[in-house]
């Protein structure tokens, strides 16, 4: 089967790998519709993290063409979403909604990799979701954003407490930021406050939901928050890029007591004042989405089309233009690639 190797930063091949088969009672087997590439995919393309033959993607949607003697809640022909982390959906974090911390968790990308035609995925009932029927084309894209933009930008709005009645800071105007912005519509925020530099993002900010747009960043970005809320910063902060900056800008924008869901990826050299961290008196919560929690929620949304991720997607690439898909992320010519099989 063709899949996207990363064989270095910057070079990206797409190749043959022998095919997936079921190794566990509890594996599946899907035939990929669609798949993705994902902003985190591109730290290790930019060589900030290692990376030497990587099986790349963790984003995907399609149909189920074998399951394990053990699978019960998916079977043959069931279309079905991912999330990026595997998880067996039986142990004590799973049942309390923390999947992506389950005891077996296991991260789609590197060891699995969905950038290919196939991919068997562990622990199947625990990871899979299926929709009520074969869904039209046109919902591919938005059931593809929930596998993971769309599940970490709820997360976050969830971890920030959005809620009615309350004004939200969006930090980040990437694919998860905007979610965050659908989310926190969704969730009932009265106001939305979408932090972007860039026009054609905060367009897509305002469908969304955003009712403010700043184009400020760091401290004076916070400062903006600030000045549009009495001088006490937003109820509710979602941070959805992953920098010392970011994470700062966060803290500055939100009230005391106020709520910071964070789910930017940080690396090794994001470090925090933590007397500043302190002395905010705010409520920090985030790490990798528990993205299987909201797949039931956000699948009926997205199938009773109340909600449309996917137009988060601007650029739409075959699986085999891959490397291109990459250099317009990496450029910004692209907030998000969705690569066809």
């Amino acid at each position: 089967m063709r899949a996207v190797i990363m064989d270095a930063p910057g070079q990206i091949d797409v190749t043959e790998r022998e095919d997936p088969r079921i190794f566990e009672p509890t594996d599946a087997v899907v035939r990929l519709t669609a798949t993705c590439i994902c902003g985190s995919d591109l730290w290790p393309y930019r060589g900030v993290e290692p990376v030497d033959h990587l099986l790349m993607g963790h984003e995907y949607v399609g149909l189920v063409e074998e399951v394990g003697s053990a699978v019960t809640t998916v079977e043959p022909g069931d279309f079905v979403v991912g999330s990026f982390v595997i998880s067996d959906g039986t142990c004590e974090l799973c049942r309390a909604g923390y999947p992506s911390k389950c005891v077996n968790a296991e991260f789609v990308h590197g060891g699995i990799g969905t950038q290919a035609e196939k991919a068997r995925i562990p622990y199947a009932d625990g990871t899979l979701v299926a929709t009520p029927g074969r869904p039209d084309d046109d919902l591919i894209p938005s059931l593809l954003a929930a596998s993971d933009v769309l599940g970490t930008g709820w997360f976050a709005a969830d971890a920030a407490e959005v809620g009615p009645g309350k004004t939200v800071a969006v930090v980040g105007d990437g694919a998860v930021g905007l979610m965050g912005v659908l989310a926190a519509k969704q969730l009932g925020a009265e106001r939305i406050i979408a932090m972007s530099r860039h026009a054609d993002r905060q367009v897509l900010a305002r469908e969304f939901g955003a009712t403010d747009v700043i184009t400020e960043r760091g401290e004076e970005g916070a400062a903006r928050v600030r000045e549009l809320t009495d001088g006490l910063g937003a109820h509710s902060v979602i941070e959805a890029v992953g920098t010392e900056e970011s994470l700062m800008q966060a803290i500055g924008s939100t009230r005391g007591g106020g709520h910071i869901g964070f789910v930017g990826v940080a690396h090794d050299d994001v470090k925090l004042p933590m007397d500043q961290v302190f002395f905010s008196e705010v409520h920090l919560h985030g790490g990798p989405a528990p993205v299987r929690r909201y797949l039931p929620e956000l699948i009926e949304l997205i199938w009773a089309r109340r909600i449309d991720p996917g137009k988060v997607f601007d650029l739409t690439l075959p699986l085999e233009e891959a490397a291109e898909g990459y250099a317009a992320m990496a450029e910004r010519r692209a907030t998000k690639v969705m690569l066809t099989l």
